[in-house]
């Protein structure tokens, strides 16, 4: 599976950013999926997850309430809406396919990445 995120940008404080992750080489559908997010001298950290069947969604402390993780199988995509966007949030987004076939949100389940997206919100 190759996954290419895209959307990313620099937005005032308070404003809004669409993530999309458009996922190649095979369906997605079967997959659980998350968004993770590494800004500069941290460490990677979980943003949102989707179940396979975007029936159950997952959301860091952080961002709930400000973002919606969402996915479209037939596109073989996955999106991520960020509302009310914070200096704090400024990172690169990366998506992710888990390999298990239970949802788990952390980087050890995952199987694929991709490139990520730079998401930069200034004061």
């Amino acid at each position: 599976v190759q996954l290419q995120a895209s959307g990313g940008g620099l937005v005032q404080a308070g404003g809004s950013l669409r993530l999309s992750c458009a996922a190649s080489g095979r369906a997605i559908s079967s997959y659980n999926m998350d968004w993770f997010r590494q800004a500069p001298g941290k460490e990677r950290e979980f943003v949102a997850g989707i179940s396979w069947s975007g029936g159950r969604t997952y959301y860091a402390d952080s961002v709930k309430g400000r973002f919606t993780v969402s996915r479209d199988n037939v596109k073989n995509s996955m999106y991520l809406q960020m509302n009310s966007l914070k200096p704090e949030d400024t990172a690169v987004y990366y998506c992710a396919v888990e390999k298990g076939l239970y949802y788990t949100g952390t980087p050890d389940a995952v199987a694929y990445w991709g490139k990520g997206t730079q998401v930069t919100v200034s004061s």
